[in-house]
């Protein structure tokens, strides 16, 4: 920094001054430009220190700042606090670790001060605090000289509970007269709540004439700011003065540098990962998860909720809580929102409590409607283009592959990207999402109906039959390994079609089928070791259908053919729903491409996925990569995440992984912060019905699709998750039990197509059940019973 401008006041700093400012001197800065009531100051900069001692040019500059107050206050007292260029981030807050000197009058006295600040760098708690945190003890310092008010109250004010991360109360404290009595625990404080949205207060007669004033500041800042804030304020001459403000850092997701996250830690909300969790199975890389969490931010209509983003160590999950809330807030009842919701994302455990986030009616509206106009929008164009969009993919997507791995440089690549696969992933997305929507709707209300009228067993069998010959397209890479087998399709026709399919297709940094020569000699092999191929299953399974359709007619005769069209026209909803799915995968994969050939150009190679794609564009666009050690810190990160079992399917408020693991007791189907969970008991699993069916059996515990070979034929399938990629064992097992699932899954959709039972959404299958128990699965009613041997 220039050290002309080595001590600047609130008002002259520019946003260029804030990193050289520390949190401190930046946030007054940046609230003082924007009209709150903070007290007027001025910031010293490291630049103007020789050690520990002000310069002499600098100390100019001091006193003409301190005059300019005088001139104004007569009698002025002046605060000298630390602004530690490490302080108030939302790493670390250092709050109270520094010197503060109050009460500073003369210009000597200021002098000392700064002396007194500039040393306690040095101090024990603060060499201690800094190793607690991991960070540099060498610390830079710059200083706030800040005009005193005569506090009549001091007091702070958290914007969401610090402990359980609740945003529905702000508490508070207080004391009469300065704050530093409240800080050092000389006075007792007296307490008080604003609840949201509104601000209604609770608590002593003497600040309620203040409450609505302080609740406004602190709402706008938080908004303004985008995270919960902890607030300094003073009452002086009955106005309400801002005294500083900094984020709660026990709400903060972690350090994004070294991709420790965990979105839990963020607040008290219920996260579930199924579906989302079988979809994305894997650990995510950074690069993974950054480029999930921006197509996420583009299709969100709330602000900071995120579907299939929220990141846990690693692991996608759903944000439940802000969805309902947003319902909630329109004075709906979220009981109904959330059995209808649980289709997609799975029943909330009995007992558990969602917490509601508290929307103000106002401001939803207000942020929402926009939103609501543009997604309604992107969502006809997808349902008006789906048609033509599966047509033309695969071919744009070969093409758009060549050009990539062509590409010569990062101008080229960036072109690409800007203007090509970005909108095509956003339009991908949006067809995966949201265009095939409406008929899955049909298909589940129509089932429903038929399920009264001849049982969920048949309505089942009539519905995963209707296609008329057209087969689901996750079925594809199963019964093309068939196809090849008998020379019906040629090794390159299958892997142009399905290639892109696989057990890790939403992980950037794993390979897929296509890139690996090996893979598909591997799966014919393993196919030729079950009793039965998948297209015989599927011709049983027509034979079932048939029968089923008899019973249909006998039954009802007069409204057959009504029936008919119905089961037709719900049929096409899983199949345009695992149509759209495929060709989503098939966008994203284009991904691996683009990344591979910018870490090709970057000279980092495979380490591209350990940087996020905001850093990468950054360095197409000209900036710098950050420094191997970063990515060398990400990548054990990203190790240990993977070291750690699965975690719970349903997650309630701040959840740690490493504390949770040591638990001898743990559950798998959930974790709720807010009660004490224990472990079930007795002699049964319950779930979701996957597809029905009455199986006994013994189980095969899997952990992923490549430990297949240890399946023997007619075992019952057991994992934490299934995807597409773990459809070549479908057809070895008996029956399929997951840990994660529901109704809508793909183990759910595709084991119904092929008439194997399933329970899906166990919870805690894989930590009751051992390779060679015997169990019986009652797929209809979404039971598991363990046999006593």
């Amino acid at each position: 920094m220039d050290k002309s401008r080595s001590v600047l006041s609130f008002r002259e700093m520019v946003p260029e001054d804030y990193k050289f400012a520390g949190g401190k001197g930046a946030m007054l800065a940046r609230l003082y430009q924007q009209g709150y009531p903070v007290p007027e100051g001025f910031v010293v900069f490291p630049v103007a220190f020789e050690g520990e001692n002000v310069a002499a040019l600098a100390w100019d500059k001091v006193v003409v700042k301190l005059q300019a107050i005088r001139k104004k206050h007569a009698g002025a007292l002046f605060a000298v606090r630390s602004s530690g260029l490490s302080e108030d981030s939302a790493a670390a807050s250092y709050a109270g670790e520094f010197e503060t000197v109050l009460n500073v009058e003369t210009d000597e006295e200021v002098r000392q001060a700064l002396g007194t600040v500039i040393q306690s760098v040095h101090t024990e708690r603060v060499q201690v605090y800094s190793l607690v945190q991991g960070m540099d003890a060498a610390h830079r310092m710059a200083i706030v000289v800040q005009l005193m008010v005569p506090s009549e109250i001091s007091g702070v004010l958290f914007t969401a509970d610090p402990i359980t991360g609740s945003r529905a109360v702000l508490p508070g404290n207080y004391v009469l007269g300065l704050g530093e009595q409240l800080v050092s625990g000389e006075s007792n404080a007296s307490s008080f709540t604003l609840t949201r949205p509104g601000g209604r207060y609770n608590g002593p007669r003497e600040f309620r004439r203040y409450a609505a004033r302080l609740y406004k500041y602190a709402s706008k800042i938080e908004k303004e700011l985008g995270s919960p804030q902890d607030m300094e304020w003073a009452v002086a001459g009955g106005k309400v003065y801002l005294l500083q403000t900094r984020p709660i850092t026990t709400l903060s997701p972690g350090n994004r540098e070294v991709y420790a996250v965990n979105d839990s830690l963020t607040g008290d909300y219920v996260w579930t990962n199924y579906n989302v969790g079988e979809s994305i199975a894997d650990v995510c890389t950074p690069l993974t998860w950054s480029l999930l969490r921006s197509l996420d931010t583009e299709h969100g209509i709330l602000p900071g909720q995120y579907m299939f983003s929220g990141n846990i160590c690693g692991r996608v999950y759903a944000n439940v809580s802000l969805s309902v809330s947003m319902f909630s807030a329109l004075g709906l009842s979220i009981k109904p929102i959330l059995k209808k919701m649980s289709r997609v994302f799975g029943v909330i455990p009995e007992g558990m409590n969602v917490p509601v986030y508290p929307y103000s009616k106002r401001e939803l509206l207000k942020t929402v409607l926009p939103k609501m106009v543009y997604s309604m929008k992107r969502t006809r164009e997808a349902v008006r283009t789906l048609p033509q969009h599966l047509k033309e993919t695969p071919e744009w997507c070969g093409t758009m592959d060549t050009r990539l791995r062509e590409a010569r440089s990062a101008d080229d690549l960036l072109r690409l990207w800007n203007e090509e696969l970005w909108p095509r992933n956003m339009r991908a997305m949006w067809s995966g999402l949201e265009a095939h929507a409406a008929k899955m709707q049909q298909s589940e209300k129509f089932l429903k109906k038929l399920s009264r009228l001849v049982g969920e067993e048949d309505a089942h069998t009539l519905l995963s039959n209707a296609g008329g010959g057209t087969e689901l397209e996750s079925l594809g890479p199963m019964t093309g390994i068939s196809r090849v087998v008998k020379g019906k399709m040629s090794r390159s026709e299958y892997m142009l079609r399905y290639g892109h399919r696989g057990p890790h297709e939403f992980e950037l940094s794993i390979p897929g089928p296509a890139e690996d020569e090996l893979w598909l000699d591997q799966q014919i092999a393993e196919y030729c070791k079950a009793p039965l191929n998948a297209e015989e299953l599927l011709q049983q399974q027509m034979a079932r259908a048939k029968e089923a359709w008899e019973r249909l007619k006998r039954r009802y005769p007069q409204r057959i053919k009504r029936l008919a069209g119905q089961i037709t026209d719900a049929a096409e909803g899983p199949r345009v729903r695992e149509a759209v799915r495929s060709e989503w995968t098939r966008t994203f994969r284009l991904n691996r491409t683009f990344a591979l050939k910018a870490g090709e150009l970057a000279g980092v190679g495979d380490d591209v996925f350990f940087l996020y794609l905001d850093e990468i564009l950054g360095w197409l666009a000209g900036g710098p990569l950050p420094y191997a050690k970063d990515l060398s810190m990400r990548k054990e990160m990203v190790i240990k995440y993977k070291g750690l079992p699965p975690l719970p399917s349903v997650i309630r408020g701040r959840f740690d992984p490493w504390t949770w693991v040591k638990d001898p007791n743990r559950r798998l189907d959930y974790y709720d912060a807010s009660v004490k969970t224990d472990v079930p008991d007795g002699d049964t699993l319950k779930g979701f019905a996957g597809a029905a069916g009455r199986i006994e059996g013994k189980v095969r515990v899997l952990a992923c699709p490549e430990e297949g070979h240890q399946l023997l034929p007619g075992e019952i399938l057991v994992a934490s998750t299934t995807n597409v990629g773990w459809t070549p064992l479908f057809p070895r097992s008996a029956a399929i039990i997951t840990d994660i699932g529901a109704p809508l899954s793909h183990a759910a959709i595709v084991a119904r197509e092929l008439g194997i039972p399933a329970v899906v959404g166990c919870g805690t299958a894989t930590s009751r059940l051992k390779t060679g128990d015997h169990v019986l699965v009652d797929g209809g009613q979404g039971l598991v019973l363990i046999r006593k041997d």
